[in-house]
């Protein structure tokens, strides 16, 4: 039997740009529940990088999430004993997601700055096509073409 589909918990935009996608953001870069300083950085970061590219902030976040975003994600599946890696397309949400999570995380791999500057950085990068969190979706898009021999396994 199928387990029961969760009911999505549905959260507020942020109050200052009224955005679903800064109020992820902010959630993904929140540690042991510290919203407002997760908020203070976030904001911060999208000011100095909104006043680096001169581009309104929100239009920073969304093109950045656009540009490490991927098309393309592997999953593993199991057929006759052995084991493929099946390239899939990948939905929205979970497009946004991923994006979120590889920006957040490359930004916190850094080393040497404080947090807005190294995500104010990041989201730079994103803009500009380069960085760690577009790496990391170049590599699964090149990975998803390695293996699009295997894309008649799709469900």
């Amino acid at each position: 039997m199928r387990r029961p589909i969760k009911k999505k918990n549905f959260q507020e935009p942020d109050t200052k740009y009224s955005s679903m996608l800064v109020a992820r953001l902010i959630n993904q870069v929140m540690q042991a529940g510290r919203k407002t300083v997760a908020r203070r950085l976030v904001y911060g970061a999208m000011e100095v990088a909104a006043e680096k590219l001169k581009k309104p902030a929100l239009e920073v976040v969304e093109t950045a999430l656009e540009n490490a975003g991927p098309q393309l994600e592997l999953r593993s599946r199991r057929i006759g004993g052995a084991n493929y890696q099946v390239p899939y397309e990948v939905r929205g949400d979970r497009r946004v997601t991923l994006a979120l999570r590889w920006i957040v995380g490359s930004a916190q791999n850094q080393k040497g700055k404080g947090m807005q500057e190294k995500l104010a950085e990041e989201l730079i990068n994103a803009v500009n096509n380069t960085g760690n969190a577009v790496k990391k979706k170049q590599d699964m898009h090149r990975m998803a073409e390695a293996n699009k021999a295997f894309a008649h396994f799709a469900w």
